[in-house]
């Protein structure tokens, strides 16, 4: 089995008097998606914030990073690293066109050269034909999925080894949502690791190598994608079954 990239043990985080975590436990292992679904409210946005050092974990809580503990590292060490978080509500700049969008991305690599951006916008724009030709239009000024792809384009950017999404497929139309995770496929057969939080179970674990399960902040099941698609307890919560 391939090495693990991310691990998290007995993660616990609290907004003040309020338990958001309570000892979350996952595994990722290099090239893998793994999903983590869950209704609103479970914890899911607060567990990528927490592993992207962006929220205070309580004592107790562990996160490894290709072997390196980063539990108390800052934010912009951890994206240093090779870790990319692109989050909920896709936070593009809609002042600058797509392309400075993208180079903005670049900068959240301090060992980006020239040569390297320039094959990742290339990279880019072979992976997101649209954002090609807008390049030069304001990022705001595009449709949702554009901006979507547009801010998980800025993200591959940093040159990430693993990309953290957070309801990459939220407010958008049926069709492209399924361009979405064709796009999310594609980029994992390129080489990279995908932790993907979705309210789409459905969607989410069909692409997934592997799936947890989150209920009020603690993980109550995992699985293969296709073990969890066929749950009867999953079905009946997550897929309407």
């Amino acid at each position: 089995m391939a090495d693990t990239i991310l691990k998290v043990e007995n993660l616990s985080v609290n907004y003040g008097y309020i338990v958001a975590l309570q000892n979350v436990n996952l595994e990722i292992k290099k090239g893998e998606i793994v999903t983590l679904i869950g209704s609103n409210g479970a914890g899911k946005t607060t567990t990528l914030m927490a592993i992207s050092g962006l929220v205070e974990k309580r004592h107790g809580s562990k996160v490894t990073f290709k072997g390196q503990d980063i539990t108390k590292m800052a934010a912009n060490k951890i994206v240093h690293m090779g870790m990319c978080h692109v989050p909920e509500g896709r936070k593009i700049f809609p002042s600058l066109s797509v392309y400075e969008n993208l180079r903005a991305g670049a900068l959240g690599n301090k060992n980006m050269t020239k040569a390297r951006f320039a094959e990742l916008i290339e990279e880019q724009y072979a992976l997101f034909p649209r954002l090609k030709e807008r390049s030069k239009q304001a990022g705001g000024s595009l449709s949702g999925g554009e901006q979507q792809m547009l801010a998980i384009a800025r993200g591959l950017m940093m040159d990430p080894e693993i990309v953290m999404l957070d309801e990459p497929s939220l407010g958008l139309a049926p069709i492209v949502i399924e361009d979405i995770f064709e796009l999310i496929v594609k980029i994992r057969d390129m080489g990279r690791t995908i932790l993907l939080i979705e309210q789409n179970a459905s969607v989410a674990l069909s692409i997934a190598d592997r799936g947890y399960v989150m209920e009020i902040g603690k993980i109550t099941m995992e699985g293969t994608g296709k073990e969890l698609l066929t749950n009867p307890e999953v079905k009946k919560a997550y897929l309407g079954g």
